[in-house]
């Protein structure tokens, strides 16, 4: 019979250590979070980026990626897009009684695998047991500190004429879970799930002057980029026929009545350049396999301020507002 959780594992007693001894740390190995205080000494510097966020993806293991390896991927990106090099990572489990051990083992080694990868040490944590029925299965929340890099990044900084770039696909994330969910997963849909840090370090070291970026995660790519211009005197005008959307996804969004541009993305970059930088740009994403198939697909324009105008391939207009509702809810 397979071991579950159990509400002793959230009591703070031996099996909640033992959890924590056996299995967490030796997955997460590194001196700091091996002396198992309340909270993590660690090394300083002059600005720090801090970020957290909370998990609750459904379903919890999904092609490309799983809610351990997101939880991870999701903090890390939001610290490298705001001009940070990632770190630390705090990690807190809600775990529902009735868990398998061995589903949690897998969380708990993919969030090893992708804090190595991106180069960041998870440093303290959490972790709570709630009673059946109350959880569902597992939510994470993981806290991000970096150390600030590369400052003054911000939508107020773009200017007329500026280069909109994606580096890859859209709507792989949003798309794969949705399938996945559903029992309807076929062909090869893997959500995009990836840190963006070496992506993100690649571009800003280019001293490229670089405006903004972003990782357009809920919402997708139309509702991020209708935060870099709402309610100021500038627009931006894509142009369809460059946004890169590989075939299955587009064939599974339009059998699933979704729009690939409001679908999350999960290891994709957004970045507004200036005109004159965008070959730099591009060329340094395209090295990197998480820029690969990265393309410019739009330009700053002062003739739709405030808004996001699509230039449809045969040739109309189509404005793309904020997401309304909840395209794909439980998606991160």
């Amino acid at each position: 019979m397979e071991e579950i959780i159990t509400l002793d594992y959230g009591s703070g007693g031996k099996k909640t250590s033992r959890l924590i001894e056996r299995m967490i740390v030796p997955a997460l190995n590194n001196p700091v979070l091996s002396e198992l205080g309340d909270g993590a000494l660690l090394d300083g510097f002059e600005k720090l980026v801090f970020s957290t966020d909370s998990f609750v993806v459904d379903p919890i293991f999904f092609p490309g990626g799983d809610i351990g390896k997101l939880s991870v991927c999701g903090t890390v990106n939001d610290i490298a897009v705001c001009g940070g090099v990632p770190r630390y990572l705090s990690c807190a489990f809600i775990i529902e009684e009735g868990f398998p051990l061995s589903s949690l083992e897998k969380i708990v080694a993919s969030i090893g695998a992708a804090a190595q990868k991106a180069g960041v040490q998870v440093v303290t944590g959490d972790t709570k047991v709630v009673e059946k029925g109350r959880g569902d299965g597992i939510y994470i929340n993981t806290a991000g500190i970096g150390f600030l890099k590369y400052p003054g990044l911000s939508p107020r900084n773009i200017q007329e004429g500026d280069a909109v770039i994606v580096s890859g696909t859209v709507g792989d994330h949003g798309t794969a879970v949705m399938l996945s969910r559903s029992g309807m997963m076929r062909g090869d849909i893997r959500s995009d799930c990836a840190a963006l840090d070496k992506l993100a370090q690649a571009v800003l070291e280019l001293d490229a002057g670089v405006r903004v970026l972003r990782d357009p995660t809920r919402g997708g790519l139309a509702t991020t980029l209708n935060e870099f211009v709402e309610g100021g005197a500038l627009g931006i005008e894509l142009q369809e026929a460059r946004i890169p959307i590989s075939g299955p996804v587009g064939a599974a969004c339009d059998m699933l009545g979704l729009d690939p541009l409001y679908c999350a993305n999960e290891g994709k970059l957004l970045a507004v350049v200036p005109e004159t930088e965008t070959e730099r740009v591009l060329s340094a994403m395209r090295v990197l396999p998480e820029g690969e198939n990265a393309a410019l697909i739009g330009r700053v324009t002062a003739e739709h301020p405030g808004r996001v105008v699509m230039r449809t391939a045969l040739g109309g207009g189509r404005i793309l507002q904020k997401l309304t509702g909840a395209q794909l809810p439980r998606i991160c």
